[in-house]
């Protein structure tokens, strides 16, 4: 279990600012008390870590970090704390006809998310919490005891704002009336806006664009994650979204994040630069997707994903189905320190999952 010395010491962790060789060795001496706690605790991860022939002390770098499928979510109870002590069950947005990813939390790590994306959010929202605009329905946020993914999202940024407002109406339509009210109530002030990407795209740009209105947000501060495989469908790219969401709303300041449920509260916010960065708490790793070796800067391979933050289930090393690639570390002209990096897609034939793929 997270001792509470423990977590204020990694909290005390720069955000941004340490060299990339700090972070490693902070990062790995973490990663393989995290390794040595989840195979003591949880059986099946034990499991399988001891058929890749893990050894603890054999630990030389980040790269050498055992790492588990994603999908095992969907497969396996992983858990790594004893079921009273399980206080939330956060859950995957599968599509129809496939399981779940079940993630279970306890006191001490679902506070750590909280905390860890508290201080990544700040770097690029400042510390004060702003009136919040939520491109959602009200409905989504009913159940706080069975995290969706997209439930967890809005419960999770919503402690960066105040006087929150949501958009839509619960049939997923936009009320421009209660929208315009909010921006009048709190006019001359920097707004938040939070949503999923395609819900932003289908129930707020789309809408506006067949009302033909265009909504005063040039004080807005957009924060948008998920759902991009079926704007790519629709042939609409980062750079459309950002020029399709300007012209209906002013918003400017636009930041695209990527994240998991499996690995919440380690989000990787896109810089002003239009690069996704890691933070003092994560990091990844860039792999063949054929022999899984790792790859160098400026080659596209499966991500693996490193966080800090899973204590009460193995989600510390996964090995996802997503396809990216390491842009640099350390020198993102942004000026923020650590690994920067893109995605590019999905592996052919992954299952589809994501935070807003799929909703009802």
């Amino acid at each position: 279990m997270l001792e509470q010395q423990s977590l204020a010491s990694l909290l005390e962790w720069p955000v941004f600012s340490m060299s990339s060789a700090e972070k490693e060795q902070l990062l790995l001496t973490e990663m393989q008390r995290l390794t040595d706690l989840h195979m003591e605790a949880c059986a099946p991860y034990n499991s399988v870590v001891t058929k890749l022939h893990f050894e603890s002390q054999d630990l030389q770098s980040l790269t050498d970090i055992p790492y588990i499928p994603v999908q095992l979510f969907k497969h396996q109870r992983l858990a790594s704390v004893p079921e009273q002590d399980i206080v939330k069950t956060m859950m995957s947005s599968g599509t129809s006809g496939h399981n779940p990813s079940k993630i279970f939390l306890d006191k001490n790590t679902a506070a750590l998310q909280i905390k860890i994306l508290a201080q990544i959010m700040g770097d690029f929202i400042g510390k004060k919490r702003l009136p919040m605009l939520i491109i959602d329905c009200k409905a989504t946020v009913t159940d706080r005891y069975r995290f969706s993914a997209r439930t967890a999202g809005i419960l999770g940024f919503s402690m960066f704002g105040r006087d929150v407002e949501y958009a839509l109406d619960d049939d997923m339509s936009l009320n421009v009336d209660r929208v315009r009210a909010f921006l009048e109530k709190h006019e001359g002030e920097n707004i938040l806006l939070f949503g999923f990407t395609f819900i932003i795209w289908q129930h707020l740009v789309r809408a506006l664009e067949k009302l033909d209105e265009c909504l005063p947000l040039a004080n807005g501060i957009l924060i948008h994650g998920g759902g991009w495989k079926k704007l790519l469908n629709e042939a609409v790219d980062n750079n459309e979204f950002k020029e399709r969401v300007g012209a209906s709303t002013e918003i400017n300041k636009i930041h695209n994040y990527y994240g998991m449920v499996e690995q919440t509260g380690s989000i990787f916010m896109e810089c002003e630069e239009g690069h996704l960065h890691t933070s003092a708490w994560s990091d990844i790793i860039i792999r063949d997707p054929y022999d899984f070796s790792p790859l160098p800067i400026g080659e596209s391979g499966l991500i693996q994903l490193l966080s800090v933050i899973p204590h009460s289930y193995p989600g510390h090393s996964i090995l996802s189905e997503d396809v990216g690639e390491i842009l640099g570390i350390d020198d993102c002209p942004c000026g923020r320190h650590g690994t920067y990096f893109k995605i590019e897609g999905r592996l052919e034939q992954a299952e589809v999952r994501g935070c807003s793929d799929s909703y009802t």
